[in-house]
């Protein structure tokens, strides 16, 4: 029979060599410039309304039609449809927005692969069921009426600041989106397909009898529908006040708003949205602001031997702060060339222009970290904390620079803080949940609340750091926290899958503030964490948890969630008496075991959120470096016994 010795130095071998192999395969992933970026996998809508406008501009020789039709059949499930996300069975819109692409491409509707989409959209009701975004990029080419669309009333854009509503009073990702929806869903333009092109196949109702109107749910929502129908009556007529001016200010804003790097706000539908308005306007394909927006999409697609695709959005800021900390925290030198040259590449990243955060925020000064390469108008709070703790982590040969730069986001993130004590994404105070019931706003994402996972990357900052913020200002993050716990002990994920996501998030933000303050909130927590692992020793939470709480933390395991899972009840464990040891090293043993022998984890499973219920994203490289964070944290446990 084996020692406890014996055992222990078997699981010691093991642990360093995942360790090792890790290490490995994520240095060599490394750009020479210094940065990380992983492939950010999402549905195929964006893809199939990059061949839409592709088409309505007049440039379709430009793309690879191919493998845009390749990817999108091989993305096809067994029953007919595309899904939102991996298993879901699939999704009506996205769908009906694939088959709508593949048919631009030139695969007739009696082809085998639409035959069976066609069935299963048909099955969900067909297109009169799509979302409103769906049916307006039908609208563009004359499949769908504009009748059946809401309005978007161009007076919108020339509100002043202190009017109680003004497009500041929605998400960043709304807000960039919808500024140049104004201008075409007041011109409502149909640019017509040659030859002659519609989708009359996807409704389930003869055309005829479809019925182009918003739905009424007799509630008190319905008013928004009624003020819809006058907009739309004073449009008829042209009596909708500043009408004019509101489109020259929308046409301004988004010129305004365009990157040196052609792109807005560094994500797919605003890019798509804006190109829409320019051909709209009239707008020259040479125009050096279309041409620029063109670049940018052909920079967020990936294309490989046999598919081309769009990403929503690139990553290397946050994919650049989470690897730093995966090898400095599993004992890679804080001085190693590698972190040295990441380091200095995130520095050159800081954001230090005004962006749209300043609306709102009259006391804050620039100093945070975007998302993406560049992304001037909108820092986000959870990239700039990531990458707080990632140089705090970190020796580089300018130390001056580094805390300079640190102390500059550490200022600007106290200012950012919500009323309610939390923190969002991008805004301050971005919390009028009326607007998530506007027609327009089926996706039910139109604003940015303070969520409670970013709140916790927050404190996490303060307490790993050892940054200093207002005991007032990090007392009500703290009872915002408190607040946001579920009955069960657990915590909702606003931007990861879900509440694994954001249980963890939390309790590592408890574990190192004030811990024995926290103690009843960490223990719930751990207790919700410890009841949802899997037989396998993992841990792993279905996106439908979004749709249905009774199914939180339910799940097949994946080497994200299941990391996520073992870095909260690690941090957990340093202030709790009950270790609950035996369950750690359960679900260790899981990621040992499915590492792979190059040294990376694979997973097919969607656990990264940008629209929850709606939009969701797999980060490629979520499931290599949260499994080797928790690897590092064991390992320095371990050396504790």
């Amino acid at each position: 029979m084996k020692t406890q010795h014996q055992i222990n130095q078997k699981l010691k071998s093991s642990l360093d060599n995942a360790i090792d192999i890790s290490q490995k395969y994520i240095l060599s992933l490394q750009n020479s410039e210094g940065y990380w970026l992983g492939e950010l996998e999402s549905n195929v809508t964006l893809t199939a309304e990059t061949v839409l406008i592709y088409k309505i501009w007049g440039i379709f020789e430009n793309l690879p039609k191919s493998k845009i039709e390749a990817y999108l059949c091989n993305k096809q499930n067994k029953y007919g449809g595309w899904e939102l996300f991996y298993g879901d069975g699939g999704e009506i819109s996205t769908s009906i927005e694939a088959y709508m692409a593949l048919r631009l491409l030139g695969l007739s509707k009696d082809n085998p692969v639409l035959v069976s989409a066609r069935k299963f959209i048909l099955s969900r009701g067909g297109i009169s069921k799509a979302r409103i975004f769906t049916k307006f990029h039908l609208a563009l080419i004359g499949c769908y009426s504009w009748e059946g669309l809401p309005s978007i009333p161009p007076s919108i854009m020339v509100l002043s600041n202190n009017f109680p509503f003004t497009i500041y009073e929605m998400a960043s990702w709304a807000r960039e989106s919808t500024v140049p929806l104004i201008i075409v869903f007041d011109k409502k333009p149909i640019f017509p397909i040659n030859p002659s092109f519609n989708l009359n196949e996807l409704y389930v109702e003869d055309i005829e009898k479809v019925q182009y109107k918003l739905p009424y749910t007799n509630s008190w929502t319905d008013i928004f529908l009624w003020l819809d129908k006058i907009f739309q009556l004073l449009g008829k007529f042209n009596l909708i006040p500043f009408r004019e001016r509101g489109l020259k200010e929308a046409e301004k804003w988004i010129l305004d708003h365009q990157q040196e790097s052609g792109d807005w706000g560094g994500i797919m539908p605003p890019m798509l949205n804006s190109l829409i308005a320019f051909k709209t306007l009239g707008y020259d394909i040479e125009d050096p602001s279309v041409k620029r927006g063109f670049e940018a999409i052909q920079r967020f697609a990936i294309e490989k031997d046999q598919d081309y695709y769009v990403q929503a959005c690139v990553s290397p800021v946050w994919d650049t702060a989470w690897m730093i900390r995966a090898l400095t925290e599993s004992g890679l030198s804080k001085d190693h060339r590698s972190l040295q040259i990441a380091g200095d590449w995130l520095l050159s990243k800081q954001c230090l222009d005004y962006g749209d955060w300043a609306i709102k925020n009259k006391i804050g000064k620039p100093g945070g970290w975007a998302f993406e390469f560049t992304n001037r108008f909108y820092p986000d709070i959870d990239d700039s904390a990531a990458v707080i703790m990632a140089l705090e982590g970190i020796t580089l040969v300018n130390e001056q620079q580094k805390k300079a730069a640190i102390n500059r986001c550490l200022q600007w993130i106290k200012t950012m803080q919500c009323k309610t004590g939390g923190w969002a994404a991008f805004d301050i105070d971005n919390n009028q949940a009326w607007l998530n019931e506007v027609p327009y706003g089926d996706l039910k994402a139109m604003i940015d609340p303070n969520s409670a996972d970013i709140t916790a990357r927050v404190l996490e900052m303060l307490g790993s750091c050892n940054l200093e913020m207002s005991d007032e200002r990090t007392a009500k993050a703290l009872n915002y926290l408190y607040d946001e716990q579920e009955k069960d002990g657990s915590w909702f994920g606003r931007w990861g899958v879900n509440y694994i996501y954001g249980t963890s998030g939390v309790l590592s933000a408890l574990a190192v503030l004030h811990p024995d303050k926290n103690y009843s909130q960490l223990k719930r927590g751990v207790s919700w964490l410890l009841s949802c692992q899997n037989e396998d020793g993992g841990w792993g939470e279905t996106c439908l948890s979004y749709d249905n709480p009774e199914l939180k933390g339910e799940g097949i395991s994946t080497a994200s969630q299941t990391a996520w899972s073992l870095i909260g009840l690690l941090d957990a464990g340093k202030a709790l008496d009950n270790f609950a040891i035996n369950h750690i090293d359960r679900g260790i043993n899981y990621l040992v075991k499915t590492q792979t022998s190059t040294g990376e984890w694979k997973e097919k499973e969607f656990t990264g959120t940008g629209f929850p219920s709606h939009f969701y994203i797999r980060y490629h490289l979520y499931s290599n470096y949260f499994p080797l964070i928790a690897l590092g944290r064991y390992q320095k446990l371990r050396h504790l016994f």
